[in-house]
């Protein structure tokens, strides 16, 4: 069934409940990342880098208003309340994105990783029945694909770099493959994702697909392929979250909390 909008998803609550817990994952997933690439303003190795990185942030952010916009259509609260004001067990964010950066190696690898999974994912959602999202979506894929041309050639020089680089590529790797398998969890509502036609595949065949994006780019940057990441500790998709997350939260707040009038 196509779904042109808001009110004809609501029609079917399991229908409304499934596209309410993707539009979250989607929107907290682009909300974490989008911040911690903030982080990087004028930290970066390079202007070139500091430029780039911060307007990946605003597409991230941007991301995210769209996908709040899309809830609050739906009924749920302000994207400004959303964002800000939900307990980190409410959030339905990756675990991966809500850790601090580290260094640039592990930004690196981190944004990778998520944005081939972005890449799957989205490519999942452009025909998705519900046409407001699908055709947001076919916005989005646009920038994120500038996203990775920016982001991957960085990947493979610090890793073919050889030396102290390459060490912290390695490293990097290590250290966020136990948590990457969680970008492919659904959560609850997979399956009636999948039945209502929201998204056109489930959590194994986004894995599947994502390996066949990320395991060429090993091999350009000489790396050796782990396998795909295991379920990880922690299911952020199911609200299960670190204290990273309270301190990230506490932190894109500060404003709003203080100044209960200030508008995001």
């Amino acid at each position: 069934m196509i779904m042109e909008t808001a009110d004809q998803a609501a029609q079917n609550p399991g229908c409304r409940r499934a596209l309410a817990e993707l539009l979250y994952q989607l929107a907290d997933d682009e909300l974490c990342l989008g911040h911690r690439d903030s982080e990087w303003l004028g930290l970066a190795p390079d202007i070139e880098g500091d430029v780039a990185f911060s307007s990946i942030a605003q597409d991230e952010v941007g991301h995210a208003v769209f996908y709040l916009g899309l809830l609050h259509e739906l009924g749920e609260e302000s994207p400004d309340r959303l964002a800000f004001f939900r307990k980190a067990e409410e959030r339905k964010n990756a675990v991966l994105l809500e850790q601090p950066n580290g260094d640039w190696a592990r930004t690196m690898v981190r944004h990778v990783l998520y944005d081939a999974f972005d890449d799957v994912r989205t490519e999942a959602l452009v025909n998705s029945s519900y046409r407001p999202l699908a055709r947001g979506v076919a916005k989005i894929r646009r920038e994120e694909h500038y996203h990775l041309l920016q982001l991957k050639p960085w990947f493979i020089r610090l890793a073919r770099a050889g030396g102290e680089a390459r060490k912290r590529v390695e490293r990097a790797v290590g250290e966020v493959w136990s948590e990457a398998g969680g970008f492919f969890s659904l959560g609850d509502e997979e399956e009636e994702m999948i039945r209502s036609g929201l998204i056109a595949c489930g959590s194994e065949e986004l894995a599947r697909r994502w390996e066949m994006r990320v395991k060429p780019v090993f091999d350009e940057a000489g790396l050796t392929w782990p396998g795909l990441p295991p379920a990880p500790g922690k299911d952020g998709r199911r609200g299960e979250h670190t204290e990273d997350l309270t301190e990230l939260i506490r932190t894109m707040s500060e404003v709003v909390v203080t100044d209960s009038a200030a508008r995001w």
